[in-house]
């Protein structure tokens, strides 16, 4: 059946190659009848006998003349066509001559070649010839010919075959084409040797090339042949091999794919995983390579292969997972950054399981690394994975997260914001989608989101940007109202105080600005119709107050100005609309036509979106009121703690805004007629929106005189404000005052009566005086001085009850009501007099009431006192001319009360008040008794307290650069006259001659620390010129005390002048007398109740002992805790030396002088002081008193006009002090030593001066002095009446002049320094008489005074 068919072909032979010139038609003919011909031979038998071998010879010899034709011409014919042709002919032949080629080895060559060149076309799949290549592909992949190939050394065109596979297939490729060419790679790598690593880069860059540089099909083809070498172990090891090569020999490699291993491994990962168990050892090896880019690359690589969900590496490969782990961890900061980088993938990829717990904890940890980049990638990560799934996400990874908002690196809070506000929107989406429940922890964002409004190192934080995060981005912008208000209550119920500080802070500079606004508007308004220069300088100031609002002020005030400019009156009529509307909805609209209305491309576009953001109400609005309210109508959830926390949320918005309750009153009412149980701050509610809102006050009335009569003491409080805020009417207020003045004297609740009574008296004064003398009557004789009936009908408890008795409970509840009788909050005649009051204080205070009948306890008793303290706190700030000096010394001692509660409790009142600028500085004394308490946590609270009131007052006090003497007095460290004062008055003080260094250091303890606290610059952020200015002020306190008197009893004179003494040496100690005091204040103000001009009174010899005050010093501040030790100052800071002018003057004087090492006193300042002395007799060296007299005691005149407005507020003062001149006015009293020899003693001369002024010829003259008095320059009379300075109405943040001029003042001046060359002259003069005369009983001390001092300008007062 063959013969035909091998006779034709013999014969097609035969006539291809005779004919010498064949044209492409006759070719073609002749081969495709040679293609059929040879397709329907079968493949030769292997002969088994003679016959079959007989046939095998004629059929080869049939087939000869063809193979001759096609190997002598036509393998290289030009036309395309033909070779495909010829190329089918020949794979035909190889098929039936198969296994023995039929062509000699020098024409596989060409055929293999020619076959390898038709399968590039088969990139052309609409070629009609398409069919026939892929026919050619499947007949050479089955015959496995491709391997002679490999035989004939032809690996360049197995390479060629290669590529030109990987380049013609493609998406539409037919499954059957890849199956053949990946059979015939694949037979080839397994047959190749020599090659097989060239052959196997061929596949392997083929399955790593990116979607640019290869089709998807042609990583499929990649991948099917390594899935395909997976199965032999051959393939199998020959992959491993080049890979562990890649990893332990790369440098010894010659390939080009040996840096992209890690990517060829994770790609084979992908098509067989079981390839490559040989290879992980490996792995681990690097990811502990000492080549920090190794082991980056080696964990990109594990994470990702971790991250293949179908395939649990991390499972598999267990100790490949716990040396990836440890890479979170690892020394190189950018190897734990990659190591996070991973992470998100490989949780998300199996979010269950206990290596995404490894993962999650690995993540947290690196939340707390070192490295600012590394705590940020951690935040990105915990975020990405927060937000994969928030269902499934530990609570501890967002708030740790979370947590870095408070980071100390600017960027990481930068981004830590960004990302949590991404996870709090997804978060609030899905709970409006319904998929989830609110959560705290999620809600914890927000508050700590709060808090950067306490950031004061970044712009980009403050409350002024924190607006527009809670305004415009924390919420999804498609978020309802109603969702908003949701997430609003119970992230509040959340806050805390500084939470909610902080939100007032931004609610009320939102408020501020929309009412700044609509004065502009207003004045805009005006302008149109009188265009005057005042008005136009209003809008000016109103425009510059709103820039101040913007973190950018400059930027500001420019948009502002170009908003000025607009003649577009919709523009502006948009924006008071916008301020108008309360509502959520409508000022988003009104917002987008604002914003239409400017354009996209206006200069200051984003600027004015900011102002209309500011403008609107997109914090919270009437719609979230009212469902606030609806929530409250209709709680059945039972969750008494967010229904509390709601009505909080209400408060703090009604008390910003206030009309957003208005048309709600009735929803309110009902409110607070449903509940059973009324909370304080409903009530609270009203008295803030009272005035604001629309309630009837016949329909509300009953309901708040029920709570004055029967509510708590809050709700009375409240009910109270609540009428006056709603009403003006007196007779509402003399109803409920006649209705309270019944159930007091029956003794009904008697605690609600009596706040209701204060309350009343402090909102209505012509109320309660219509009865004040009874009632205060009663409260006083009934309550606080007699046991009081047992309030056994009371339906209120006491608060506090067990810290003591009701009856000691219902004392402080009268004496609360008489303080707020005699504290209106407006102005008005109050006819009682305050000694009443005092009076009772001073009973309290003292103990002289007896309470033995009540059954009452020292703790009791504790409990009076404190509220008496609390009392003349409060009192202070209105009737401080009343408060005598024993009350005051009282009050300070309650700080050493006997009680530790009670000491904190009184020590925290007055640092709250002092907070709030509504107390005297004067208190803050009782702070350094709190110091040297025996209990820590009040120490810690009494530095903490001084600390704040020295950087708070200090700093405003300096920037006000108040006159010599009233800045004194308004100087924080004037504290230390009232101080000095309590202590000398105190019991305890050492007797005199005692010289028990630790009984005096003990007693001196509380003025030490006040020292070493003023003179801590790390209190003021280490401003050494506020430091500087204490300093100075101090010594001119120390040296104006020395010379007064007591005033209460002049035999405490002599311990006043010990304090000063102590607190000149320890100053000049802790300082090592290196600040200059040229700048010293030249007049302080001595508080005439307090202290009086010195007559005769001598410090204690034995304590003005140098060694004594030495070794006191020396044991103070050993035992002074190291909390509070300071740093010796020797330096002015930048701002004081650009403020006073340089100076040589020191401070060195005998007593402050010691050899001890320890407090680094300077030796050349003691042999300089020691030559003064040296002609002063032996015996009376260690003895001198530090004398003051430095300048004179200068004495004014009353103020009578200032007194007359003070009497309109106040009764007079009783007894006020007339004084003679001063001794160095009339020439009696003082002798000081002097012995001017030389040039360097006359630096170090001892005078009447504590600083000499010299010329500028830097001479020092004999001191001259005539007989008579010096003139008052400055018209001054020789004699003058003390004033009170410390019962001042005007403390240290208020301008001192002020306060002179609402009451008159009368004056103790002492001046310190400060004269001018004249005076100078004439003092020198008179107290050269003095010495000569005499008559002088006073001691000198040293002081090194420079020679290049000019001299000081005189200080002027204002009479």
């Amino acid at each position: 059946m063959d013969e035909p068919l091998l006779q034709r072909l013999s014969e097609l032979g035969i006539q291809l190659a005779h004919r010498t010139r064949p044209n492409k038609d006759f070719i073609v003919k002749s081969l495709r009848e040679a293609v059929n011909a040879l397709c329907k031979l079968e493949q030769s038998p292997q002969p088994q006998n003679v016959k079959e071998a007989q046939a095998a010879q004629k059929r080869e010899s049939a087939l000869k003349p063809l193979v001759d034709a096609l190997c002598r011409g036509l393998l290289r014919h030009p036309d395309k066509d033909v070779r495909l042709l010829v190329a089918i002919c020949v794979t035909e032949i190889l098929r039936v001559k198969a296994p023995e080629p039929p062509f000699e080895d020098k024409y596989l060559r060409e055929v293999f070649k020619l076959i390898v060149n038709s399968f590039a076309d088969l990139a052309d799949i609409a070629s009609p010839y398409f069919s026939k290549r892929v026919k050619l592909l499947d007949t050479v992949a089955q015959l496995r010919c491709c391997v002679i190939m490999l035989e004939i050394d032809c690996v360049d065109l197995v390479l060629e075959m290669f590529n030109i596979f990987f380049s013609v297939v493609s998406d539409d490729s037919h499954d059957s084409l890849i199956y053949s060419m990946s059979s015939i790679m694949l037979n080839l790598l397994n047959e190749s040797e020599e090659a097989s690593q060239q052959l196997l880069e061929v596949i392997l860059r083929n399955l790593i090339k990116g979607k640019k540089d290869a089709t998807s099909a042609a990583y499929q083809l990649a991948a099917s042949v390594i899935k395909s070498c997976a199965e032999e172990d051959a393939l199998n090891s020959l992959v491993c091999r080049y890979l562990i090569s890649c990893i332990h020999a790369r440098d010894a490699m010659v390939s080009e794919l040996k840096e992209s291993y890690h990517e060829i491994i994770f790609k084979v990962f992908q098509c067989a995983p079981q390839m490559l168990v040989a290879v992980i050892p490996s792995l681990i090896e690097e990811l502990l390579a000492d080549q920090v880019d190794v082991r980056i690359k080696s964990v990109n690589l594990v994470g990702k292969l971790f991250a293949l969900s179908e395939q649990l590496v991390a499972q598999k490969y267990h100790d490949l997972f716990v040396e990836f782990l440890e890479r979170f961890s690892d020394k190189s900061v950018d190897v734990r950054i990659s190591a996070l980088q991973c992470s998100k993938a490989i949780y998300v990829a199996k979010p269950y399981g206990t290596e995404s717990d490894e993962i999650i904890s690995a993540v947290e940890d690196r939340l707390l690394d070192f490295d600012d980049r590394v705590r940020m990638q951690a935040v990105l990560v915990a975020c990405d994975i927060s937000r994969s799934n928030l269902k499934l996400v530990p609570s501890k990874l967002i708030s740790q997260a979370t947590e870095r908002l408070r980071d100390k690196k600017i960027s990481v809070r930068k981004r830590a914001l960004k990302k949590m506000i991404e996870v709090y929107q997804d978060y609030c989406t899905e709970c409006w989608k319904g998929s989830m429940t609110i959560s705290d922890h999620f809600e914890k964002i927000p508050c700590k989101i709060m808090l950067l409004c306490y950031d004061k190192d970044c712009k980009e934080f403050g409350s002024q940007n924190m607006e527009f995060v809670f305004a415009d981005d924390l919420f999804p912008e498609n978020l309802p109202v109603e969702e908003r208000t949701k997430h609003w209550m119970h992230m509040f119920s959340l806050f805390s105080s500084q939470h909610e500080k902080a939100l007032l802070t931004i609610l009320t500079q939102k408020r501020r600005l929309q009412n700044e606004m609509k004065n502009y508007l207003a004045m805009r308004k005006k302008l149109k119709g009188v265009g005057s220069e005042d008005l136009h300088k209003k809008i000016e100031d109103i425009l510059a107050e709103m820039a101040e609002s913007f973190p950018d002020c400059h930027k500001a005030k420019e948009g502002l100005r170009s908003l000025n400019l607009s003649k577009d009156n919709k523009l502006f009529k948009s924006i008071e609309q916008l301020l108008e509307k309360q509502t959520f909805i409508v000022r988003q609209a009104n917002q987008d036509v604002l914003l239409g209305m400017i354009g996209d491309n206006h200069p200051y576009h984003e600027f004015l979106q900011s102002i209309f953001s500011r403008c609107s109400n997109n914090i919270f609005s009437s719609e979230h009121v009212q469902y606030i309210l609806d929530f409250l109508l209709n709680n059945q959830s039972g969750n008494n703690h967010l229904e509390d926390s709601s009505v909080d949320l209400l408060l703090v918005i009604v008390r910003i805004f206030p009309t957003m309750l208005k048309g709600l009153e009735m929803q309110f009412q009902m409110l607070l007629e449903q509940k059973s149980t009324v909370n304080d701050k409903l009530i609270e509610i009203i008295a803030k929106a009272g005035a604001h809102v629309s309630f009837n006050i016949s329909d509300i009335y009953p309901f708040l005189k029920k709570m004055c009569l029967d509510g708590t003491r809050t709700q009375a409080k409240f009910s109270v404000s609540a009428i006056a805020a709603i009403t003006t009417e007196q007779s509402v207020f003399l109803n409920l005052y006649e209705a309270l003045i019944d159930p007091l004297y029956s003794q009904w609740n008697v605690p609600t009566v009596l706040q209701s009574l204060g309350c009343i008296a402090q909102h209505s004064v012509l109320t309660f005086e219509t009865r004040g003398e009874e009632i205060t009557s009663y409260i006083s004789q009934k309550i606080i001085q007699m046991e009081h009936l047992d309030d056994g009908d009371s339906v209120t408890c006491l608060a506090n009850t067990a810290q003591c008795c009701k009856s000691c409970q219902l004392k402080i509840y009268g004496l609360k009501t008489l303080v707020k009788s005699y504290l209106p909050y407006q102005a008005g005649h109050i006819k009682r007099n305050i000694k009443f009051l005092l009076d009772i204080l001073s009973t309290m205070l003292y103990n002289n009431f007896d309470m033995t009948d009540t059954g009452s306890c020292e703790n009791d008793m504790s409990r009076i006192r404190l509220a008496a303290a609390k009392a003349v706190l409060r009192l202070s700030r209105k009737w401080d001319l009343h408060i005598t000096p024993e009350i005051f010394r009282c009050t300070i001692l309650i700080g050493k009360e006997s009680s530790p509660s009670v000491r904190r409790t009184f020590l925290a009142k007055i640092h709250k008040l002092l907070k709030e600028r509504k107390l005297p500085i004067r208190f803050t004394c009782a702070f350094a008794f709190g110091v040297t308490d025996g209990i820590e946590d009040v120490r810690y609270h009494s530095y903490k307290y001084i600390a704040e009131f020295i950087k708070d007052y200090g700093l405003v006090t300096r920037k006000q650069q108040s006159s010599a003497a009233h800045g004194a007095v308004a100087h924080p460290a004037y504290m230390v006259v009232y101080l000095i004062h309590v202590l000398a008055q105190n019991s305890d003080f050492p007797l005199e001659g005692c010289r028990n260094e630790k009984l005096y250091a003990d007693f001196c303890s509380p003025l030490f620390f006040v020292l070493q606290a003023f003179t801590n610059a790390s209190i003021v952020d280490g401003d050494l010129d506020v430091v500087n200015d204490a300093v100075l002020h101090l010594f001119s306190i120390f040296r104006a005390i020395r010379k007064a008197e007591d005033a209460i009893d002049p035999q405490t004179t002599a311990k006043l002048h010990i304090l000063a003494e102590f607190g000149m040496f320890a100053l000049n100690a802790i300082n090592c007398g290196a600040i200059s005091v040229s700048q010293a204040p030249g007049q302080i103000l001595l508080p005439s109740s307090f202290y009086k001009l010195q007559g005769n009174s001598k410090c204690s010899e034995s304590f003005c002992e140098e060694g004594f005050l030495c070794s006191l010093f020396a044991t103070l501040k050993r035992c002074t805790p190291q909390a509070f030790a300071q740093k010796p100052l020797t330096k002015l800071g930048r701002k004081g030396q650009e403020a006073f002018p340089k100076s040589n003057t020191k401070i060195s004087r005998v007593l402050d002088l010691t050899a001890s090492k320890m407090d680094n006193l300077s030796v050349r300042a003691i042999t300089n002081a020691k030559s003064v002395r040296q002609d002063s007799p032996p015996r009376k060296r260690s003895k001198h008193v530090l004398s003051s007299n430095c300048g004179s005691t200068g004495l004014h005149e009353s103020m009578e006009k200032q007194n007359k407005i003070a009497t309109k507020n106040c009764e007079k003062t009783s007894g006020t002090n007339m004084l003679l001149p001063c001794d160095s006015m009339s020439g009696k009293g003082c002798q000081p030593e002097l012995h001017l020899v030389s040039r360097r003693s006359k630096r170090a001369a001892a005078c009447t001066l504590e600083i000499v002024p010299t010329s500028c010829k830097h001479t020092v003259q004999h001191f001259k002095c005539p007989e008579t008095h010096l003139k008052d320059s400055c018209g001054v009379k020789k004699q003058d009446i003390l004033a009170d300075v410390s019962n001042k109405k005007s403390f240290s943040h208020c301008d001192p002049m002020e306060h002179f001029s609402l009451y008159s003042l009368k004056e103790t001046v002492v001046t310190t320094g400060g004269l001018t060359a004249n005076e100078e002259r004439l003092l020198n003069q008179e107290n050269g008489s003095l010495i000569r005369s005499g008559k002088c009983k006073k001691k000198l001390a040293s002081q090194n005074v420079t020679t290049n001092v000019c001299a000081v300008r005189r200080t002027r007062r204002r009479v």
